[in-house]
C-alpha cells in the first residue's frame, strides 16, 4: 500500500513539473514572437497581452503546486479530519435508526 501512495506521489511530482518545463517553453515562445513581431517601442512591450498567458496560466501552475505539495490554507488536514469524524457519525447516527 506504501509502494502504490509513494508511487502515485512521484507520478503527481512529475507530472507538476511537466506542466513547469511546458510553461516556460511556450510562454518563452509566444513572448519571443511578440517581442520580435509586434513591438516596437516600450508602451507596446508593457502591453497587458505580452503577459496575461504568463499571469493566467501562472495561477494555474501555483493552484497545481498547491495540490501537489498539499498546500491549502483553506481546507487543511485538520479540516478534513474534522469533516470526515462529522460524516462518520453522521452516518452512524443514520444507521442505529
Amino acid at each position: 500500500m506504501k509502494y502504490i501512495k509513494a508511487k502515485k506521489r512521484v507520478v503527481e511530482v512529475k507530472g507538476f513539473y511537466s506542466h513547469l518545463t511546458m510553461y516556460f517553453i511556450i510562454n518563452g515562445i509566444i513572448t519571443i514572437y511578440k517581442v520580435v513581431k509586434h513591438v516596437r517601442g516600450i508602451e507596446e512591450f508593457l502591453d497587458f497581452g505580452i503577459f496575461a498567458v504568463w499571469i493566467f496560466w501562472g495561477l494555474g501552475i501555483l493552484f497545481h503546486a498547491s495540490k501537489v505539495y498539499s498546500y491549502n490554507p483553506f481546507f487543511s488536514k485538520a479540516w478534513e479530519e474534522k469533516r470526515i469524524q462529522e460524516y462518520l457519525e453522521k452516518d452512524k447516527l443514520r444507521t442505529e435508526k
